[in-house]
């Protein structure tokens, strides 16, 4: 009993991979996803900041998309590396509230972010003579200070309160971050109205913006079809494919998992749909958006072809 007092502030994070061959594998091949992560969008934000001609707009919102992904990965792969390789599987009340936040605001913002960027490509293509005023430098700073300040806000209410629910049995956490729906069954209270209120969030931040993402893409695809040049086609295909496979790695596990009713859900499969948008969408962000646009190609000839250059 003495035992259970002392660490009956800790949860025990039950993590993603078998303490064995195969696990310490796996991890490895996730630290070596999380380290393309990082350099692939330090790269784009550095890109971005030292090329003027992605001065632009779009590429500002691509800017804070990739800051979120580092911030975003960061906040689960380097614990659950520790944690495998230590062989502990503890997490404080404090560190799992940070970690909490901090996934929480990427969450949210990112999703807010998404649906800016959807916008902002749908006056692109659809109202080309309106883009310097509906889509000006204060209104695309407006909108990355909205997403940032909404999804903080919406992440430290749900953390505070997560915090404070009694966790009076089990504190072993069956995932490899705090996540929301992997904790909530392990309060010894009825939680159905925080769970309605997780349900609220969810299509505020997540199931909202998507479909305002879709609607978007659905008015940019009609203008497409009705455009007669078939370079301005093949550019507006390109660009709005770009970011609808963004768009689909991102919402499509996120929503599936936190709209489910606990009852339709399963810790493992909840863990393995985790992997897609907290691992592998933050790696796939920047991969997708150079390899696809030849603007960020010529950006990074320029800025590392000089620097190649003046380095011989």
């Amino acid at each position: 009993m003495e035992k259970w007092n002392q660490s009956s502030s800790d949860f025990i994070l039950l993590g993603l991979f078998p303490q064995n061959q195969t696990g310490l594998l796996l991890l490895l091949l996730i630290i070596f996803i999380f380290s393309v992560a990082l350099l692939g969008n330090s790269t784009m934000i550095h890109l971005i900041r030292v090329d003027p001609r992605l001065h632009t707009p779009m590429y500002f919102l691509l800017s804070q998309l990739s800051l979120m992904d580092m911030l975003y990965i960061s906040s689960t792969v380097p614990k659950m590396a520790f944690n495998f390789l230590s062989g502990q599987k503890s997490i404080t009340l404090l560190g799992c509230g940070v970690q909490s936040f901090f996934f929480l605001t990427m969450a949210g913002s990112e999703g807010l972010l998404l649906a800016s960027m959807a916008y902002d490509r749908f006056v692109a293509i659809c109202h080309p003579l309106h883009y310097p005023i509906r889509m000006s430098k204060m209104k695309c700073l407006k909108m990355i200070i909205g997403s940032w300040t909404l999804g903080s806000i919406n992440s430290l209410s749900h953390t505070v309160y997560l915090l404070h629910l009694p966790f009076c049995h089990s504190r072993s956490v069956n995932h490899f971050f705090c996540d929301v729906p992997a904790m909530v069954p392990l309060a010894c209270m009825d939680t159905w109205i925080y769970e309605y209120m997780v349900f609220v969030s969810t299509c505020l931040f997540l199931l909202f913006p998507f479909l305002g993402i879709a609607v978007s893409y659905g008015r940019v695809l009609f203008a497409v079809f009705h455009m007669r040049s078939k370079e301005g086609k093949k550019k507006a295909f390109t660009t709005c494919s770009t970011h609808l496979t963004v768009v689909t790695f991102y919402y499509a596990p996120f929503v599936y998992t936190y709209l489910r009713p606990r009852s339709l859900r399963s810790p493992t499969e909840d863990k393995i749909l985790a992997v897609f948008y907290t691992i592998l969408t933050p790696m796939l962000n920047p991969i997708i958006y150079s390899l696809r646009n030849k603007e960020v190609l010529g950006a990074m000839t320029r800025v590392f072809g000089t620097f190649y250059s003046t380095k011989h």
